[in-house]
């Protein structure tokens, strides 16, 4: 796994670099935390009762990367992201998931997804059937999302092998 850059996000900058750049740090962060953890570490319960595992945090991460950009707001026709059975998770892990695996699709989906927030105004209507919000909104939900769900990463990860810390 190559060395994960982790850039602060700016801090006088306009609306645009300054939303980019906190999700872009928040994003990073979760993929430190599943480095360096093998499979049976990431896909681990470290933290009773929760099912939570750091492998499946970052699985759901991906889905709603593709739910609020790819979907949502660009309307583009992908994959849905989550099960049938399981329409807003997907934190199940799956026999044929690994670590890399995993991080690479969450690469892969942060990357359309800043294709399509490159590609609109903040001010953009979401062209998903039966979306109302502007892209803006999704920016700053995505920054909640994946904040929240890298605390729970920090936890998972101090419980897993003690590894605290950015």
């Amino acid at each position: 796994m190559s060395e994960i850059t982790r850039i602060r996000p700016p801090q006088a900058a306009d609306e645009r670099a300054t939303l980019n750049g906190v999700l872009d740090f928040l994003r990073s962060g979760v993929e430190v935390k599943l480095a360096g953890l093998t499979e049976e570490q990431a896909f681990a319960h470290p933290i009773h009762p929760t099912s939570l595992t750091p492998g499946g945090v970052v699985k759901h991460l991906t889905g709603t990367e593709r739910f609020w950009f790819a979907i949502d707001f660009a309307g583009l026709d992908v994959e849905w992201p989550w099960p049938d059975d399981d329409p807003n998770g997907a934190f199940e892990i799956a026999p044929e998931d690994t670590v890399e695996g995993l991080l690479t699709a969450y690469r892969a989906e942060c990357a359309r997804s800043r294709e399509v927030v490159a590609a609109a105004s903040l001010d953009d209507l979401a062209r998903g059937e039966g979306m109302t919000f502007k892209l803006r909104y999704a920016l700053v939900h995505m920054i909640e999302e994946t904040g929240r769900h890298l605390g729970h990463l920090d936890l998972l990860r101090e419980s897993t092998d003690g590894k605290v810390g950015q």
